[in-house]
């Protein structure tokens, strides 16, 4: 696997694989092809821009959205149960690190009992990676980082042939419920592939639950999370010369049961058709068509080991809030 490390500071470096995605995203070519297709939609990791970013952290500040506050508690009450037979050369790694708030909370529980710590997060964002590794190392002074740039399989393959000893690999959040099942049976067998006898997997998903908690946690009372979805249509307008009207769409979050699912959409309020000047096409609504924008899937116990057990994992270890919402689990081969 080709590699370079691209930035070398006092304790971090910065390691970017040779075929690492450059800066374009594929917005345009998703927009074109999603918004063109019998189903309007659009990939939800296209939120994410610095506007997107920001609203996101917002929402995740509010009363509703209870997934990173159970989280959260998780991490402060059980860090040390969930790293209770931590090996003491164990490197921590984290996929899609950003901001890595939480995980320090896991940082700082073994430093309390090693002299040293590695962590090594991997991310698409060198700009993230830098902003999280200067203020954890501003924090952790026995902490070294060793970041990549690269999604997340390649990330982990470099990693592991830098890094000798075991790992405990995060996905925290709730990123594993964009996923439907089969792609997250893929997704979880890919990082398996990656892992020794000795390595952990910490995951975190969120848990079936009424539509009357789950919906007011996609659309809250501020509507800040409808300004999240919206800014997908003003980011076609700043960056691919669209002409959308934002106040002809409307957010909508509704909670499918049998598919045990939270959906988001955009809601055409009237028939109309919408220009996109830098992609020299026109895009026809009728009233009240959708564009799809995000899937969050909700798991009862039952599912998640079906989905590992299909991914040829085992759970070792598995812990709740105290509402049981939400769940962290610790995954090993099979």
């Amino acid at each position: 696997m080709n590699s370079a490390v691209v930035v070398e500071k006092p304790r971090l470096s910065v390691i970017e694989a040779a075929d690492s995605p450059q800066d374009t995203d594929g917005f345009a070519k998703a927009v074109v092809d999603g918004l063109t297709a019998e189903r309007k939609s659009i990939p939800s990791r296209f939120f994410y821009d610095e506007i997107g970013s920001g609203l996101f952290e917002k929402i995740c500040d509010l009363p509703e959205y209870y997934l990173t506050r159970a989280e959260r508690e998780i991490l402060t009450t059980r860090a040390g149960d969930i790293l209770a037979d931590a090996p003491a050369d164990l490197t921590l790694v984290e996929l899609g690190s950003g901001s890595a708030v939480k995980t320090r909370l896991l940082i700082e529980e073994m430093l309390s009992s090693r002299e040293r710590l590695l962590f090594t997060p991997i991310d698409i964002s060198r700009a993230a990676i830098e902003d999280s590794a200067d203020r954890l190392l501003s924090d952790f002074d026995t902490l070294k980082i060793v970041a990549v740039r690269s999604d997340y399989h390649t990330g982990l393959s470099i990693l592991k042939q830098r890094n000798t000893g075991p790992e405990l690999i995060l996905w925290l959040g709730s990123s594993i419920g964009n996923l439907d099942r089969d792609e997250a049976v893929t997704f979880l067998q890919g990082i398996g592939t990656t892992m020794s006898p000795d390595d952990r997997l910490l995951v975190g998903i969120d848990l079936r639950k009424d539509a009357s908690v789950l919906e007011p946690a996609y659309d809250d009372a501020q509507r800040v999370t409808a300004r999240f979805n919206l800014n997908l249509l003003d980011r076609i307008n700043r960056e691919l010369g669209g002409r959308f009207d934002p106040g002809t769409f409307e957010h909508r979050a509704v909670y499918d049961p049998d598919r045990g699912r939270v959906e988001m959409h955009l809601v055409s309020w009237v028939c109309q058709t919408v220009a996109i000047d830098g992609m020299g096409v026109e895009i026809q609504f009728s009233k009240g068509e959708t564009i799809h924008t995000e899937n969050s899937y909700k798991y009862s116990l039952d599912e998640i080991d079906e989905v590992m057990q299909a991914a040829g994992l085992v759970r070792n270890g598995q812990w709740f809030d105290s509402e049981g919402r939400f769940s962290l689990n610790r995954m090993r081969k099979a």
